[in-house]
């Protein structure tokens, strides 16, 4: 089981953050450039980190040279969605 999420990726900033929204995306700023994939990369062991699963269980669907992503977790869907929610600020 799993589910599909959007996250706008921003890189460059001071310190990895996973919080807030951009329309429907979860925001994710990570400390990596925009380079050779490392900012992606980043952001995927963010919001694994932020939700409690495995890095492994967090895979790009689309959107690896856009700031515009959308991962897929690979965990069960009622026990991620309150962590989504809370990130989101909802």
């Amino acid at each position: 089981m799993g589910l599909r999420l959007a996250i706008r990726v921003k890189p460059g900033g001071s310190r990895t953050q996973v919080g807030g929204t951009h329309g429907d995306a979860l925001i994710v700023k990570v400390a990596a450039r925009a380079v050779d994939g490392k900012a992606t990369e980043a952001a995927l062991r963010a919001v694994a980190a932020a939700l409690g699963v495995r890095r492994r269980d967090v895979s790009l669907v689309s959107g690896a040279t856009s700031r515009d992503k959308v991962v897929e977790i690979d965990a069960d869907v009622a026990q991620v969605t309150p962590f989504i929610d809370r990130l989101k600020g909802s």
